[in-house]
C-alpha cells in the first residue's frame, strides 16, 4: 500500500509537470509574437524579422511549433536570450547558483528562528515574551518584502553605511584567494538574505507556535509530566518532533511565495539570481528567457512538494499505513 501511495504522488507531480509544459507553450504565444519588438525598430526591415522569425520556429504552423518545443524542452534546450544572444540554459545556469545560495541561507534561517521563537512562544503562551514575539512576527508576515529591502537599504547601507546595497561582490576587485572572495560575496549577502528571512519568518513561527499550542494539550504530554519527566525534556524529545509535521508541508507550499519574493529581493538588491533574470526578461520582453524561468521555477515548484511528500510519508506513521 505504502509503494501504491508514493506512486500515486510521483504520478500526479509527472501530470502536474506535464501541464506545466503544455501551459508554458500556448502562454507565450498568446502574450505575442516575439519578432513585432524588432518591427517597431526603424531599420529592421521585412526580411530581417522574416529572417528572425524563422530562427525562433515562429513560420511554422503551430502543431509544428508545439513539436518543436516539446523536443527542445526535452532536450533542455529553451531557445536563445533575444537580449544576450546566449542560450537560455546558460543564462540560467549562471544564476542558479546565486538564487540557491540567497533562498537556501535566507529559507534555512527562517525556520530555524522562527520555529525556535515559535517554541518558546508557545511554551510561554499569554506572557509578554510570547506577546512581543507574536507582535514581530505578525509585523514581518504584513510587511512586503520589497518594503523591507528597502528600509535595510536605507539604514544599513544608506544612514549606517557599514553594508553593501547590492550586487554579489564588489565590483573591479581582483580577489588574491577563494577565501578573500568569499568574505565579500558573505558581506554582500547579508542584506538580501535578511531580508528574505524577515519575509519568511512569520509564517513559520505562526504554524509553529500553532502546532505546540495543539501538541501540549495532547495526552501523551500529560502521560509525559505524570511521569515525572522534566518539562524541557518533554517540550525537546516529544512535543517538538510531533509539532514538526506542519512545518514540512508549509515549506513545500511556501516554496512558489519564496520564488515569488526572490524576484523582488534580487531585484532591489541587484542579486544576480533567477530573479533578477526574470525581472531583466519582463522589461526587455525576452520570451524565451520568461519561457524557460516559468517552466524552471514551476519544476522546483512541484519538485519540493513531491519531496515534502516523501518527507511526510516517513515522518508520519499515519501516513505509512495508507
Amino acid at each position: 500500500m505504502s509503494v501504491r501511495w508514493l506512486s500515486g504522488k510521483v504520478a500526479a507531480a509527472a501530470l502536474t509537470l506535464l501541464f506545466v509544459i503544455v501551459f508554458n507553450f500556448f502562454l507565450f504565444r498568446v502574450m505575442g509574437d516575439p519578432t513585432d519588438q524588432l518591427a517597431r525598430l526603424p531599420r529592421a526591415t521585412p526580411e530581417e524579422i522574416q529572417k528572425l522569425r524563422g530562427q525562433y520556429g515562429l513560420d511554422k504552423p503551430m502543431l509544428g511549433q508545439f513539436t518543436d518545443y516539446m523536443g527542445d524542452t526535452a532536450r533542455l534546450d529553451f531557445g536563445i536570450s533575444q537580449r544576450s544572444r546566449r542560450t537560455v540554459t546558460d543564462e540560467i545556469k549562471d544564476a542558479l547558483p546565486w538564487t540557491l545560495l540567497l533562498v537556501g541561507t535566507g529559507t534555512l534561517l527562517a525556520t530555524l528562528l522562527g520555529s525556535w521563537m515559535g517554541v518558546k512562544a508557545a511554551t510561554r503562551r499569554g506572557k509578554h515574551s510570547d506577546q512581543a514575539l507574536l507582535g514581530f512576527n505578525l509585523f514581518t508576515y504584513a510587511s512586503p518584502e520589497y518594503w523591507i529591502g528597502i528600509i535595510l537599504i536605507l539604514v544599513f547601507a544608506v544612514w549606517i553605511p557599514i553594508l553593501p546595497s547590492g550586487l554579489q561582490v564588489t565590483p573591479g576587485t581582483e580577489f588574491s584567494n577563494f577565501f578573500s572572495q568569499a568574505l565579500d560575496v558573505a558581506k554582500h549577502l547579508i542584506l538580501p538574505a535578511t531580508a528574505m528571512t524577515l519575509m519568511l519568518i512569520g509564517q513559520y513561527f505562526l504554524i509553529m507556535r500553532s502546532s505546540m499550542v495543539d501538541v501540549l494539550t495532547e495526552d501523551f504530554i500529560t502521560v509525559k509530566r505524570a511521569t515525572g519527566m522534566r518539562w524541557d525534556r518533554v517540550v525537546n524529545r516529544h512535543a517538538v518532533p510531533n509539532a514538526l509535521l506542519p512545518l514540512v508541508t508549509l515549506s513545500a507550499i511556501q516554496f512558489g511565495a519564496v520564488v515569488a519574493g526572490a524576484i523582488t529581493i534580487e531585484t532591489i538588491f541587484s542579486w544576480p539570481g533567477l530573479g533578477e533574470l526574470t525581472y531583466q526578461a519582463i522589461n526587455d520582453k525576452d520570451f524565451p528567457v520568461l519561457q524557460g524561468t516559468f517552466l524552471f521555477f514551476s519544476f522546483a515548484v512541484i519538485l519540493a512538494n513531491l519531496a515534502a511528500d516523501c518527507l511526510y510519508f516517513f515522518l508520519d506513521p499515519r501516513v505509512q499505513g495508507r
